[in-house]
């Protein structure tokens, strides 16, 4: 898929989640084939501006529409995302297990509802409806899982 298709997968998608008009996105190449991620965005919450970046040189995924609604959906979940993240701010000690735990679940869920959502719409609305399983093939195997572990005894 071309760079020009890729436009117009984004311009369809952020008309869809209904992104555009109440923000300002444009999305951006990244050339760079150290960049680690396929997929990210910036924003200025003030101005109601973001920059989805997606990866041209290297991207993990096989299926960059999907890519494109992840991101998309975290800027539709941004306001949610940062109420919560205030909230685990203040209610722990900055440093405290409490406050990491509390942070390592709050991303974990977050990631899985973004995900789950852009599966639904994807399913639903997208023009390339298979799942990317890039990500599954740096993950250990189940019984890899089990490495290292004493037996119960």
């Amino acid at each position: 898929m071309n760079q020009a298709e890729i436009q117009t997968l984004f311009d369809k998608w952020i008309k869809k989640l209904r992104v555009t008009p109440a923000w300002d996105v444009k999305l951006e190449f990244v050339e760079d084939p150290e960049w680690r991620k396929t997929g990210d965005f910036k924003l200025d919450c003030d101005d109601r501006k973001a920059i989805l970046l997606l990866n041209a040189a290297s991207p993990k995924q096989e299926n960059l529409e999907e890519v494109i609604v992840h991101e998309l959906m975290h800027i539709k979940l941004y306001p949610l995302d940062q109420v919560t993240e205030s909230l685990v701010t203040a209610a722990f000690e900055d440093g405290s297990a409490a406050q990491d735990f509390a942070y390592t679940q709050f991303f974990t869920a977050l990631e899985q509802t973004v995900e789950e959502l852009t599966k639904c719409f994807l399913l639903e609305y997208g023009e390339n409806r298979e799942l990317s399983f890039g990500r599954c093939r740096g993950q250990k195997s189940y019984n890899e899982l089990f490495d290292g572990l004493k037996p119960i005894e």
